[in-house]
């Protein structure tokens, strides 16, 4: 299984030079997690860039993949690993959520580079 980070979704569809790093998970949807915390992040920049009907277009192809609600234990392990690796709410968020389901994570975000189960990939 897989969970593509936020920034790891943008870089896929604004076909980046690191895309091809997130395009087989990305299109292997039985085998994709898809944390409802990077809807929200995806959905709004894609929103502020390019306009609402572009961000329902990015939504769409991230919901053919698991969409993981946020529940209590997702929350709550998300917060212990918020402490302990000094991350973001929703870099936390997706961390937990993959790892709740042995997921690995795939982002090019420096704040997961040396984390377990975290497939890192510099800008």
């Amino acid at each position: 299984m897989k969970v593509v980070d936020s920034c790891g979704w943008l870089e896929y569809f604004a076909e980046g030079k690191n895309a091809e790093h997130f395009a087989a998970a990305i299109e292997d949807t039985e085998q994709l997690l898809v944390p409802s915390i990077s809807i929200f992040e995806v959905f709004k920049k894609i929103l502020q860039q390019s306009g609402e009907d572009a961000a329902l277009q990015a939504a769409a192809i991230m919901a053919q993949g698991t969409v993981i609600d946020l529940d209590m234990s997702i929350a709550l392990s998300a917060a212990k690993l918020s402490v302990e690796h000094k991350i973001p709410m929703a870099d936390s968020i997706i961390l937990a959520t993959a790892r709740q389901h042995q997921a690995t994570v795939l982002t090019q975000d420096n704040d997961f580079e040396g984390l377990a189960g975290v497939e890192y990939f510099k800008k």
